[in-house]
Formats: structure tokens, C-alpha cells, sequence
């Protein structure tokens, strides 16, 4: 028992850690590559070393029928989703983006009660709500306005994209399995992407050591482990309490884009993000759970 604790906590950690670890490894990749180049460089590196994984594993290939829907996941998730952050984080502050990118469950919740007709209560409402005040904050907060907010919004659209991704995955997950289905789609999201390989090699040679080290980094980290490790957890706690878990991810990311970049995010944006994150908290924390915490207070208070 405290060896699966154990595990947990270090499976935890490497979601939380390596996640938040990524906005601020953009940032150092974009002082020399391009948007695109960057995301195309990052999924080029996780593809390859999913590749050898898939070998090793003798991992089954999706059916043909398949195919079609897991390339247009692959590109909604990863190849559009790093594409808008990438150009978001342009103007953008990583400890913000990270924030920002918080509003992909409001996003999801909202996507289900549409196209499945998931419930979607008033107190998602009034979270969604809050979230939203959040990141008006966050808006009204940025120093050059015009590409600040332009950054905001093409980081929420990102934010958008992978919701989409995470609502029609379900069925796709339950045929494959977390991890191939993960490893189907980050190359479904590599391959349109090679549109711009042409040129990622002139970049390559022209760019600093340091952006380079960090794409490869991201390539062959925050890309790939952390999604096996969230499947390692949701295996034993279930995806609830392994999604709630993610929202410390801000709040490591501002720590990390301090010392990695000296990022010190104003004291309004910064507002603006915890407010968000509040949202998303309440909207998944409902007063049911909040209840089953506070029982035994209560119960104790009768007798």
C-alpha cells in the first residue's frame, strides 16, 4: 500500500512538474525558432521516441475505419494546440499562459452538455462565470494591449482545440487504451505539421543552444510522460480526482517562469489568473463533494 502511495505521488508530481515546466520551455524556444517550427520540432521528437516505445511494447496499429478521426483529434489536440500557444506565448507571459489554458474543462464541460447532452448545472455556470471574470482581468491587465490580447485569445482558442480533443477521445480511449490512444494522436498531430520541415532546418543551424535544448526537452518530456502518468492514476483513482490535480499546474508554472526566465507576472494578471482558477475549481468541486468534506464536521457537532 504505501509503495502505490508512493508511486502516486511521484506520478503526480511528474504531470504537475513537467505540464507546468512547458510554457515556460516555449518561451525559451521561441527566442529562435518560429511558432510552427517549434511545435513541429516538439512533435517530431515525442513522435520519434513513441516510435521506439511502440516497437518495444509491440503496440497495435488503429483500424483503417479509425484512422480518419484520430488524425483529426491528433491535429485539434497537438498540431493546432501548440501552434496558438506557441504564437499566445509570443506576447503572452508563460505563468499567464498556463492560466489561460486552465479554461480547457470549462471548455470540455461545455462541449458535452452540447453534443451529449451532459449535464451542466448551475454551479458549472456559476464557476464558468467566475472563470470568465478571470480572464477579463487577465485582458484589462495586459501592458501592450493590442498584442496582448490577441496573444489571450488565440491561448484560449488553443485552449479550445484541446477541449474538443478531450471530449470525443472517450470512445477511442475505451477501444485502445489510454497510452496508444495518446501515442495515435500526437502522430496524427506530427503529421500535417511536416508542411514546414523544409525550413526547420535552416532554423536548426542558425538558433541558439539554448532554445534548442529546450524543444528537445519538451519533445522528450512534458510531451509524452506526463500523459502516461496521468493514465497511471486515473487507473487507480479515476479521472476526477486525477484532473483536479492539474490545476496546481499555474501556480508551479509561475514558480518555474520566475527562475527559468525571470518572469514576474504583474500583480492583475496574476489576480486575474487565481480568479480563473477559482472558476475552474468550483465548477468541479461542487457543493456535493464540498458536503462529504464537511460531514464530519458536522456529525461531530451534533453529538
Amino acid at each position: 500500500m504505501r509503495k502505490k502511495t508512493v508511486r502516486i505521488g511521484i506520478s503526480y508530481s511528474l504531470m504537475i512538474g513537467l505540464w507546468a515546466s512547458a510554457f515556460p520551455g516555449i518561451r525559451a524556444g521561441l527566442e529562435s525558432y518560429t511558432p510552427e517550427h517549434l511545435a513541429l520540432f516538439r512533435l517530431l521528437i515525442g513522435s520519434m521516441a513513441l516510435v521506439v516505445f511502440a516497437v518495444l511494447t509491440h503496440m497495435r496499429l488503429p483500424d483503417m475505419k479509425d484512422i480518419p478521426a484520430i488524425l483529426s483529434l491528433g491535429f485539434l489536440g497537438f498540431a493546432l494546440y501548440h501552434i496558438l500557444l506557441n504564437i499566445g506565448e509570443k506576447t503572452v507571459s508563460a505563468g499567464v499562459a498556463s492560466l489561460l489554458v486552465t479554461m480547457t474543462p470549462i471548455f470540455s464541460a461545455m462541449l458535452s452538455r452540447l453534443f451529449f447532452g451532459e449535464q451542466f448545472g448551475l454551479y458549472k455556470w456559476i464557476g464558468s462565470i467566475i472563470s470568465l471574470l478571470g480572464v477579463s482581468i487577465i485582458t484589462f491587465g495586459a501592458g501592450n494591449y493590442t498584442n496582448s490580447v490577441n496573444g489571450i485569445l488565440l491561448i484560449l482558442l488553443a485552449a479550445f482545440s484541446e477541449s474538443i480533443y478531450f471530449v470525443f477521445q472517450a470512445r477511442y480511449i475505451k477501444k485502445y487504451g489510454f497510452i496508444p490512444f495518446v501515442t495515435f494522436t500526437i502522430w496524427g498531430g506530427t503529421i500535417p505539421m511536416l508542411v514546414f520541415l523544409p525550413s526547420l532546418g535552416e532554423e536548426f543551424l542558425n538558433a541558439s543552444m539554448n532554445s534548442t535544448l529546450s524543444i528537445v526537452y519538451l519533445g522528450l518530456l512534458p510531451t509524452v510522460v506526463p500523459y502516461f502518468a496521468l493514465a497511471y492514476v486515473t487507473s487507480l483513482v479515476g479521472v476526477s480526482e486525477a484532473a483536479i490535480s492539474l490545476y496546481l499546474t499555474p501556480a508551479v508554472a509561475l514558480a518555474i517562469s520566475w527562475v527559468w526566465l525571470g518572469e514576474v507576472p504583474a500583480f492583475i494578471a496574476l489576480t486575474g489568473g487565481m480568479v480563473t482558477v477559482v472558476g475552474v475549481c468550483f465548477t468541479y468541486l461542487t457543493v456535493n463533494k464540498m458536503i462529504k468534506i464537511l460531514n464530519p464536521y458536522f456529525l461531530s457537532k451534533k453529538q
